[in-house]
């Protein structure tokens, strides 16, 4: 079976910058599509970035060139770089992985981005 735990979430200044971590338990990692969601209330769920088995990104056009995801399949971990942060980007940001149909997620972490 799939865990995922996240870290890193916090409160910071518009401006600034945090990084978000999670860690994934079980054996298909390597081959599966590594994603960061992010969610506000009353408002669905939506990507911000993927990653796949081999690197390959991509972004919600709103956090080009400031956010940067990455990951370590020897030690099954995925990452959210995120500069320059703006107050809209305040959310539960969510780790995600897709095998297939099947999607497995983190237990979300806050980040607040003070004006």
């Amino acid at each position: 079976q799939v865990q995922l735990v996240e870290s890193g979430g916090g409160l910071v200044q518009a401006g600034g910058s945090l990084s978000l971590s999670c860690a994934a338990s079980g054996n298909i990692f390597s081959r599966s599509v590594m994603g960061w969601y992010r969610q506000t209330p009353g408002n669905a769920r939506t990507v911000v970035a993927t990653i796949n088995p081999v690197g390959t990104t991509n972004y919600v056009d709103s956090v080009k060139d400031r956010f940067t995801i990455s990951r370590d399949n020897a030690k099954k971990m995925v990452y959210l770089e995120m500069n320059s942060l703006k107050p809209e980007d305040t959310a539960v940001y969510y780790c995600n992985l897709r095998d297939g149909t099947e999607n497995y997620w983190g237990q979300g972490a806050q980040v607040t981005v003070s004006s």
